[in-house]
C-alpha cells in the first residue's frame, strides 16, 4: 500500500514533471486509485513506480487514463435532458450564435447527445460545442464518435425518454459491432486537451456542462472551477452540473439563480 508521505511525493513529481495537478483532488479517491493502479501493473516498490512515471510517456499516459474518472453514457438522467430539450436550449437559441462547453467531456457521449439536441431543435446550424478533457485518449475516442453497438438499446431509452421522436438509429451507421455516429453532428464539435486545475477561460459562452466531475475535487479545486465556469459564462448563460453537485455555499453562488430543482443555475450578473 503507498503512504500518505508516498502520495504526497508523487503529485508532486507529476506536477513538476508532466504539469498535471492532482493536488485538489478528493484525496480518498485519488489514493484509492493510485494503490488500484500500482497492485495492477505489480510494481516491486513504490520506487520503481514513481520513476516509471517520471521517466515514461508512454507509461504516463496510461497512468492519466487510470486515475481519471470516464463514466459517461448518451443522454444520462433523460429528465435533466428534457429540461434542455424544452427550455434551456430553446432560450439560449435566441441568440444569433451560439457557444457551449462540456467541461471534462469523457469520451464524449453527452457531446453527441447534446448535437442530437440541437438539431432536432434546428439550433446545430448556429452552434459550437467545445469538448474538454485532461485525458488525451478519451478525447481521441470522442472524436471519432465510434461506441459499442450493444450499449445504443440503452441509449435509445434514454433518448426517447428525454423528449426524443426520431428513430435514433437514424443518427449512426452500425458495422462490425460499433456505432458510428453522423459526421454532421461531430462536424460541430471541437475537442481540446484543458485541465480545470491548471488552464484559464478561453472564450464565453451561452451554456457550461460539468457533470460529475467536482466531486472528484475537494473544496478548493471545486471552487477555483466554479470561478472558472463564472469568468466563462456569458451574463444569463446557464451553468448545468452533476445530481450531486452544487453551486450552493461556494463564492459564486450570489451570481447565480437555480433552475427550479434542476441541477442547472442561470448567471445572472
Amino acid at each position: 500500500m503507498i503512504d500518505d508521505s508516498q502520495l504526497d511525493l508523487l503529485i508532486a513529481e507529476v506536477s513538476d514533471r508532466h504539469g498535471y495537478d492532482f493536488g485538489g483532488y478528493s484525496r480518498a479517491s485519488f489514493k484509492r486509485r493510485i494503490e488500484r493502479l500500482y497492485q495492477l501493473d505489480a510494481f516491486p516498490d513504490f520506487a520503481t513506480f514513481l520513476t516509471k512515471i517520471k521517466t515514461d510517456a508512454d507509461y504516463f499516459r496510461h497512468f492519466v487514463e487510470e486515475i481519471t474518472v470516464n463514466v459517461t453514457e448518451m443522454f444520462r438522467d433523460p429528465t435533466f435532458y428534457k429540461v434542455l430539450r424544452e427550455e434551456i436550449l430553446p432560450a439560449v437559441g435566441t441568440k444569433p450564435f451560439i457557444r457551449i462547453w462540456h467541461a471534462g467531456c469523457s469520451t464524449g457521449q453527452e457531446v453527441y447527445s447534446m448535437a442530437i439536441l440541437l438539431h432536432e431543435l434546428g439550433l446545430l446550424h448556429k452552434a459550437i460545442i467545445y469538448a474538454t478533457d485532461i485525458n488525451h485518449s478519451v478525447l481521441e475516442a470522442a472524436r471519432k464518435g465510434v461506441f459499442p453497438l450493444r450499449l445504443m438499446k440503452e441509449y435509445a431509452e434514454n433518448y426517447r425518454n428525454s423528449g426524443g421522436k426520431n428513430d435514433f438509429s437514424d443518427y449512426y451507421t452500425a458495422n462490425y459491432g460499433l456505432a458510428k455516429f453522423d459526421e454532421k453532428l461531430s462536424g460541430k464539435m471541437v475537442f481540446s486537451q484543458h485541465s480545470l486545475v491548471s488552464d484559464h477561460s478561453f472564450n464565453e459562452f451561452d451554456l457550461i456542462l460539468c457533470r460529475n466531475v467536482l466531486i472528484y475535487f475537494d473544496k478548493e479545486l471545486q471552487d477555483r472551477a466554479l470561478q472558472l465556469f463564472d469568468d466563462s459564462l456569458a451574463r444569463l448563460g446557464y451553468l448545468a452540473l452533476g445530481t450531486k453537485e452544487t453551486l450552493k455555499y461556494t463564492s459564486v453562488q450570489k451570481n447565480y439563480e437555480q433552475f427550479r430543482k434542476e441541477k442547472i443555475w442561470k448567471k445572472l450578473h
